[in-house]
């Protein structure tokens, strides 16, 4: 049974554009491995039978790459014959002269998959394509698309300033994991709590999504995947990396390292057995991979501020690295029990450290979006200084508003000894020698908030900020947002996504 496919509307909605233009077109769509880039141009194919073709290249030589290229092009321009194993162009550029040719007589679609191993067995292959582009073409009735999961070779070869094909792009596309809110679509068997909790295991990427077994609990369906034959949850991290990385080594340590908890230059470096010097060289290539950001408090008005910290974004990355690098040696032998049983009781503190904040954070940049807040968000994140931390901040700076919450993954019902926090806290967060900021509260609390936090919470926020006789902020509001709510929210503004 072929999965189900959910969102990706805006990605569709563009090829759809861009094939109605009747402009000769080229695309260019990256992003990591596994997140639906082959899924989406074949869905869309498949909406469009008889207007083109997809081919995927394969790792392998140079003439077997053009060779079978060559018979795609010829099993679509004639679909009742098969063409001979040994058919193939003479070159590439007669290859492309002849997909210009076809289009004379429609418009044509053609998706090249997996374009980077063309590019590492043909050094020469995209200026050829520039070529073919700027004589024949351009000029034709074609959409081209090239894909690959390569990003940093993608962007070096396909979109900089200095690639052969700089400027010619209609569209680029970096598709990014599926957000939570479609979840509910995908997984209408499980409850809200164990969608938070695959997504926390593996985030919004369709190819994992696809392997889990609705029948089964979150847990029975991590140990199916983690079976003594199925090794490709151990495999996933490496391959990954190293479609960046060569030497694997030092960067497996800082993984371990920030998933372990551990978010300063120092701290990072010291865990890594590395020198301060080498773990920042190592820190600034793997941000360039995408499963790692620096980040600084979001009142912070300097992006070099040494407050930074980083982390890993990629959520398989990071539940890899903190729970399952330990145990490999016990998983390649069978022995499940003693890891499962351990994950089992740390999840809710993982999911309560990231997921459930990073959750609470686009509820919150979704919610401003939908102009469902009283105040305006231009930028989210959260906030730490020596003594303490706040989950979600988000501020605009043109309007002086801030918007504060904390964020609970919790069982029973919230008192409302964290919104007092808050509010507590709130003077030290507005800009030295700056008044009338306007702040707003919010409350997440997946287990929901008690009866006295819902009747006295507006009572808390108020009372406090009468009690400051010199005050140079003023309170505007607070909500309680539950995780029923969220998931609703989420699911309803990921409808168009």
């Amino acid at each position: 049974m072929i999965p189900a496919f959910v969102g990706r509307r805006q990605e569709l909605a563009l090829l759809d554009r861009i094939w109605e233009s009747e402009k000769a077109a080229l695309l260019v769509l990256y992003g990591r491995r596994r997140v639906g880039k082959t899924r989406l141009l074949t869905h869309w194919m498949k909406r469009h039978q008889g207007d083109g073709f997809y081919w995927m290249a394969e790792a392998t030589s140079a003439l077997d790459q053009l060779r079978s290229f060559s018979q795609a092009i010829a099993n679509f321009a004639d679909p009742d014959a098969i063409a001979p194993l040994d058919f193939t162009y003479a070159n590439w550029e007669q290859a492309l002269r002849q997909l210009a040719l076809y289009s004379r007589e429609r418009r044509l679609a053609v998706f090249i998959d997996e374009v980077t191993y063309l590019m590492a067995v043909n050094p020469n292959f995209i200026a050829t394509l520039q070529k073919a582009w700027d004589h024949w073409l351009g000029e034709a009735d074609v959409v081209l698309a090239l894909s690959g999961s390569q990003m940093s070779l993608m962007q070096k070869q396909l979109l900089s300033y200095q690639a052969p094909l700089y400027g010619r792009a209609t569209a680029q596309i970096m598709l990014p994991p599926l957000p939570f809110g479609v979840t509910r679509q995908y997984f209408p068997e499980f409850s809200v709590e164990d969608r938070v909790a695959i997504y926390s295991i593996w985030g919004g990427v369709p190819a994992y999504w696809e392997r889990i077994d609705p029948a089964l609990s979150v847990i029975e369906n991590l140990q199916v995947q983690l079976g003594y034959s199925n090794t490709w949850m151990l495999d996933e991290p490496r391959l990954l990396l190293q479609d960046f990385l060569t030497d694997l080594y030092n960067y497996v340590g800082i993984m371990r390292a920030m998933a372990q908890g551990y978010e300063t230059l120092s701290h990072i470096s010291k865990r890594a057995g590395l020198s301060g010097g080498p773990a920042s060289k190592y820190l600034s290539i793997l941000r360039e991979t995408g499963f790692v950001e620096r980040r600084v408090p979001v009142t912070e008005r300097s992006a070099d501020s040494r407050r930074g910290r980083y982390f890993v974004t990629d959520p398989y990355l990071r539940f890899f690295y903190r729970f399952l690098a330990a145990y490999q040696s016990k998983l390649a032998m069978g022995q499940q029990e003693q890891m499962l049983a351990a994950i089992e009781q740390d999840l809710p503190g993982f999911i309560q450290k990231n997921t459930w904040q990073e959750l609470c954070r686009e509820w919150l940049l979704r919610a401003s979006a939908q102009d469902e807040l009283p105040v305006p968000v231009e930028e989210v994140g959260s906030e730490w200084k020596r003594s303490f931390a706040i989950d979600v901040v988000g501020i605009s700076e043109e309007n002086r508003s801030l918007t504060l919450g904390c964020c609970l993954w919790n069982d029973e019902p919230a008192n409302l000894e964290p919104l007092q926090e808050l509010v507590r806290r709130t003077s030290s967060l507005i800009p030295s020698g700056e008044e009338d900021w306007s702040v707003y509260y919010v409350g997440f609390a997946a287990g929901g908030w008690s009866e006295t936090a819902v009747t006295g919470v507006e009572a808390v926020v108020y009372e406090e900020k009468a009690a400051r006789a010199r005050r140079k902020w003023q309170a505007v509001g607070v909500q309680l947002v539950d995780l029923p709510r969220l998931d609703a929210d989420l699911a309803r503004w990921s409808d168009d996504l």
